[in-house]
């Protein structure tokens, strides 16, 4: 498989197993549920993770109110909505080398792997062979996951996302196939 998705939060978890502290535990268990429900559009379930205010920061675009929203969870449902939903750009993993975690925040980083619809690349300019299939980005990714100081629940505040290079660079060259990649395991009850 060139994506398994579940690889994406499986260190996360591993992390909050082997950690005793309970804030530390509640602040991971919050990433966790965020990335798990993300891994499966369950848009409301990520909602569930985040403060009142949220605030998506994307570097470079941090000031570009459509690549990095905030200010109400309105606004973050419609960011998934767009980003993932209608592109169809739903199919990843974040394969994690490292997860740091204190009271206040997670960091993780490692390698995201995304599956993009050749319609999709098309309609953001860029040409690939064949508009009915997948192509493969990768990229270098580090995201912050901050609590907010003010909720009372101590959920999220957003995501701070740091990519390094190009996503797209070369993506028409790397096709790949939805037999690639491995269905979403279930999350039980």
């Amino acid at each position: 498989m060139k994506i398994n998705p579940d690889k994406s939060w499986r260190l996360v978890a591993e992390r909050l197993e082997a950690e005793t502290e309970p804030r530390r535990r509640h602040v991971l268990q919050l990433v966790l549920h965020h990335m798990q429900r993300e891994l499966r559009l369950d848009i409301e379930g990520v909602i569930d993770t985040l403060s009142d205010k949220p605030q998506y920061k994307i570097w470079p675009n941090v000031d570009d109110p459509v690549a990095s929203p905030g200010g109400s969870k309105d606004a973050i449902r419609d960011l998934y909505d767009r980003a993932l939903v209608q592109t169809g750009a739903h199919r990843w993993e974040l394969d994690l080398d490292r997860v740091i975690v204190d009271d206040h925040a997670v960091f993780t980083e490692g390698v995201m792997r995304m599956a993009y619809p050749g319609r999709t690349l098309e309609a953001l300019g860029i040409e690939v062979p064949d508009v009915d299939s997948y192509y493969l980005s990768e990229v270098r990714m580090g995201i912050v996951w901050p609590i907010d100081p003010d909720d009372p629940e101590a959920r999220l505040s957003g995501e701070e996302v740091y990519a390094e290079g190009d996503r797209f660079e070369g993506i028409a060259d790397r096709p790949i196939s939805l037999d690639e990649i491995a269905p979403l395991e279930s999350l039980g009850a």
